[in-house]
């Protein structure tokens, strides 16, 4: 049984890291009254924008010349560069035009896989690959770099400390992004802003400003799940649709955490064990027991929302403006 936890959480947690950067960049996003169903095109943003700069500085790099620095610098760079310009897209739209979110959020999903899968397969054309997909090894052994002293301490470094330094980045963003919403006077702004941005205009919150902010700096963070999952858990292959719909299961991961940052740091390892339990159970050949198994997640999540509702308490309820455009004039 030992055995079998000690491979089975590290791989729980490996697969929840890019959920959890997707539902706390979605939480901050929503806490905003800004419903971004384009979460799953803005972690492809991120995670193809990160490619192409890696891509690029290998291929212009001389070999066994990367420096560690560069390589993890420059792909972050462009990750986090990617998923801004994706952001204040959606933001343009929706806060300044006063597009219908919805079908903006779905919009930018589509154009985001399809912007990915053109440029990673026109990479692969680039570089001449056997097979179809890219490999970025030299920038992943950066990403991926462990402490130092993990396999000398057994069992507790391989659940704990085997991970590279973007999986507790995760943790951290999401402890803070918890801590400002709860703690400090921008995050109870922010929350006025999503619950009645009308008495937030009318108190003196610039509640434009708030929702661009709050939207742009999640889909930063959403981006990074793109980037966690293609150069560290993925040993830096992207091949086409890598990313699958995990981004779907971090927006699924916002509403299981009734929008808890804090909360979602075990929800997604939840999660991510959910999603990976049919390598682990036997069913043969039989792969629509698979997918059976990979319904999980989403059923547990509609279970939660129905008791949510249920219960009917406002703590545990969305934003009330949550998308919803705010119209000034109407204030």
């Amino acid at each position: 049984m030992l055995n079998f936890l000690v491979t089975f959480i590290p791989r729980a947690i490996m697969q929840g890291i890019p959920l959890l950067y997707g539902s706390t960049g979605e939480i901050l996003t929503e806490k905003s009254g800004n419903l971004n169903l384009g979460i799953p095109g803005i972690m492809y943003m991120g995670a193809i924008s990160s490619v192409i700069g890696a891509f690029y500085y290998e291929t212009f790099t001389p070999k066994g010349g990367m420096n560690p620095f560069l390589g993890v610098l420059i792909p972050l760079v462009c990750c986090l560069i990617g998923s801004l310009l994706t952001g204040l897209l959606y933001c343009f739209l929706t806060v300044s035009l006063r597009a219908n979110q919805n079908v903006t959020g779905l919009a930018i999903t589509t154009f985001g896989v399809g912007f990915a899968n053109f440029f990673g397969g026109s990479l692969i054309k680039l570089s001449n690959a056997e097979v179809p997909a890219i490999v970025l090894g030299g920038t992943s052994g950066f990403i991926k770099t462990t402490l130092p002293f993990a396999d000398k301490t057994g069992w507790f470094g391989q659940v704990f400390l085997s991970y590279g330094f973007l999986a507790y980045l995760a943790i951290v963003i999401a402890l803070v992004c918890s801590y400002v919403l709860k703690r400090t006077r921008t995050g109870l702004h922010l929350r006025a802003v999503g619950e009645s941005p009308a008495t937030a205009d009318a108190a003196g919150i610039n509640v434009v400003k708030y929702k661009y902010v709050a939207t742009c700096v999640g889909s930063m963070i959403a981006g990074l799940g793109g980037l966690y999952y293609v150069l560290d858990y993925s040993n830096g292959i992207w091949s086409h649709n890598a990313f699958g719909d995990r981004g779907w299961l971090a927006i699924a991961l916002v509403i299981f955490t009734i929008w808890r940052p804090s909360v979602s740091i075990l929800a997604s390892i939840l999660f991510g064990g959910l999603y990976i339990l049919y390598l682990y159970i036997p069913t043969g050949t039989e792969m629509a027991i698979k997918e059976i198994y990979k319904m999980f997640p989403y059923v547990i999540t509609l279970l939660v929302l129905i008791v949510v509702s249920l219960r009917k308490k406002r703590e545990d309820q969305p934003p009330m403006s949550l998308g919803l455009p705010y119209f000034r004039e109407e204030r």
